[in-house]
């Protein structure tokens, strides 16, 4: 138990080390794609922890991947760039799986705060939507520790 204790907190510290370059820059190209990669993770993941039962939105995911693919994929290839200009490519690599690897490791423990049937709901809605100050609004709606007190934006 000690070891897995001394394995959690060591790779939190990683994480909060790897994370504060992109967090600094909040609003820049870099931040924003941070931010949307968070998304995507998140509704992954959930999609695969809720595939069980009446709120079951794998196929809601997978039509969301499927129109945000080219976009998604964008902002990977910025949130790269700007990791191998910090730590290499190499480095870049390997910080954005561990990164990627840590946020699936918590989604999949479930939403701080949201419950399937509001993650379906909130999937099917971003699945039809191509603007992408919508996503970058919700990703900041959902991606805290609790919920902000204004209505959700997805809801809208």
């Amino acid at each position: 138990m000690k070891i897995y204790h001394k394995c959690a907190a060591t790779l939190a510290a990683t994480a909060a080390l790897i994370l504060a370059a992109p967090a600094a820059h909040a609003g820049t190209a870099a931040g924003e794609a941070a931010k949307l990669r968070q998304l995507d993770i998140m509704l992954m993941v959930s999609s695969l922890r809720c595939r069980f039962g009446d709120d079951n939105f794998q196929a809601d995911y997978t039509r969301f991947a499927d129109n945000h693919s080219a976009r998604m994929a964008t902002e990977f290839n910025t949130l790269q760039a700007d990791y191998a200009a910090h730590l290499g490519a190499t480095g870049a690599n390997r910080a954005l799986d561990r990164i990627s690897v840590g946020m699936a490791n918590q989604y999949g423990q479930g939403h701080p705060w949201l419950g399937c049937g509001e993650l379906k709901a909130m999937t099917q809605h971003l699945a039809g939507t191509t603007d992408r100050s919508l996503l970058l609004t919700v990703a900041d709606d959902v991606l805290g520790e609790a919920p902000r007190p204004a209505e959700l934006a997805y809801n809208e």
